[in-house]
């Protein structure tokens, strides 16, 4: 369970982040949708013990995620792909956080496969096409076989192919009984995806509930966040 509690981040006299409140559950695929600016990585970056709220909290099954005693194993994230050093190949960037987090290294090739990227395990990650380094990405969170997964963009980069697997990844790992959280401006292609849906604008909740509730009057999702993020306040269902 992922726990966002009236959450405030302030910037100087900018405020970011306006009393935020949302819960993304186990079994279950949310997606965090918002434009690009809305606020959604400030979120994230609070919930991942990035960055520190002004007021509020954002908690990881009633923690924070500075307490958890081994959060790799609690929560995989990938924010903005893999982060890897351009001169290492895929499968040393693996190595490298799996042996820093403790992690056999038997598990990188589990998750190399797990991502379909073993034929490119050998290359340098400087030589990846954008959709690659998403996939790393996610094969780094997937490392300490969490049961609370955070991806931001994950779409972002992928071909129509990449995106039909995402969805059917992100569904089995729901289907599994884990909380999935996906970040994204990108409504068309997650709406076959979420189960929830939270819509964030200029720091704000504008919509909150399942993806039937969310869309309740709208044709489509796309349409429904046009609507939404076009006003300026909270809208009630």
């Amino acid at each position: 369970m992922l726990t966002i509690n009236n959450l405030v981040k302030r910037h100087g006299s900018q405020e970011v982040l306006s009393k935020i409140s949302f819960k993304a559950h186990p079994g279950r695929v949310t997606g965090f949708l918002g434009p690009n600016g809305a606020g959604k990585s400030s979120t994230l970056r609070i919930l991942l013990g990035l960055d520190q709220a002004t007021s509020g909290n954002a908690l990881v099954n009633g923690v924070s995620y500075r307490e958890l005693p081994n959060p790799l194993t609690t929560v995989g994230a990938a924010l903005g792909g893999a982060s890897a050093h351009r001169t290492r190949t895929g499968r040393a960037h693996l190595r490298w956080v799996a042996h820093s987090a403790g992690f056999p290294s038997s598990r990188v090739d589990e998750v190399l496969e797990m991502v379909d990227l073993s034929n490119a395990a050998s290359m340098r990650v400087g030589k990846y096409s954008l959709g690659m380094s998403q996939r790393l990405g996610l094969a780094t969170a997937l490392l300490g076989d969490p049961k609370i997964l955070i991806l931001d963009e994950p779409v972002n980069g992928l071909d129509p192919e990449g995106i039909r697997w995402i969805r059917m990844f992100l569904r089995e790992r729901a289907e599994a009984g884990n909380t999935v959280l996906l970040s994204s401006h990108l409504m068309g292609e997650l709406a076959e995806t979420v189960d929830d849906v939270v819509i964030i604008n200029k720091g704000k909740i504008m919509s909150d509930g399942t993806l039937e509730e969310v869309m309740d009057g709208y044709f489509t999702l796309e349409e429904a966040f046009f609507a939404l993020t076009s006003q300026n306040g909270r809208v009630e269902k």
